[in-house]
């Protein structure tokens, strides 16, 4: 269900639960413990996480999951959807999506968990959940309004509005579209140029990014701010950078 390999500083992860990699109890839990794992590795830098095969990144949960209307169960799945993309968010690395064809419920979900986006031209997205009398449980009612703002996250959610790959991009619901095949090329891509970056200072600009999300007053995030600037001398990294650059050089980082 989970699949993932290590290259340099990038962890691969795939979604391989054909034929629409849709989501399990089994799944979440692995990728919820792969997240872990992979924080826990100060070698990686960048996350990439794309669906297996041409069609789909991901349909989100298999609608079997919910046919007898179990509440216990309807209960476990909100909590495991909810811990597994709740990790890929609070992510150490940069996480991004490589979006290569249907990206639907909490497939949405998983990549409005990333940070980054990079969808095929030919990508549907959407959040169905309430045309099956549900609603989205993996972030989405919260994750969505803060990219593409209430509106359209209303015309996703309350009319089952779908959108194409160049509405995604028009709106802010993705970064980049790329041709048929290409999303994890650029995605790749994107990592490598994340890896060429100090580790600690990416961690910390990302964190003090989700603060505004958050809607810390800004008097208390600039405050942060400045204190995980300060903090930085506490590492090598930051001599490393600054000297690299004088020596003009490629900076050695060491995560430290």
């Amino acid at each position: 269900m989970i699949e993932h390999r290590i290259e340099d500083h990038t962890a691969e992860i795939t979604l391989a639960n054909p034929p629409a990699n849709t989501f399990t109890a089994a799944g979440l839990i692995a990728l919820r413990d792969l997240v872990d794992r992979l924080n826990r590795d100060l070698s990686v830098y960048a996350i990439v996480i794309t669906g297996q095969g041409e069609k789909f990144f991901s349909a989100g949960a298999d609608l079997k999951t919910f046919r007898d209307g179990d509440k216990l169960e309807a209960r476990r799945m909100a909590q495991l959807f909810g811990a597994a993309f709740e990790a890929l968010h609070d992510a150490r690395p940069v996480v991004i999506a490589a979006i290569n064809g249907y990206c639907m419920g909490g497939g949405l979900e998983c990549a409005l968990a990333c940070d980054l986006r990079i969808a095929e031209e030919q990508s549907q997205m959407a959040l169905p959940e309430t045309s099956v009398g549900l609603l989205p449980t993996g972030c989405g009612t919260q994750s969505l309004p803060s990219l593409v703002g209430e509106g359209w996250a209303k015309r996703m959610i309350l009319t089952n509005e779908r959108v194409s790959a160049a509405t995604a991009l028009r709106i802010g619901l993705v970064e980049e579209v790329v041709p048929r095949g290409q999303s994890l090329t650029a995605a790749l891509a994107l990592a490598r140029r994340v890896a060429s970056l100090s580790p600690r200072a990416v961690s910390f600009s990302k964190q003090l990014i989700h603060q505004a999300g958050l809607g810390v007053p800004r008097s208390a995030a600039l405050a942060l701010e400045r204190e995980r600037f300060v903090d930085l001398f506490d590492g090598d990294d930051q001599r490393e950078g600054v000297n690299a650059f004088f020596d003009k050089r490629k900076p050695e980082w060491k995560n430290a």
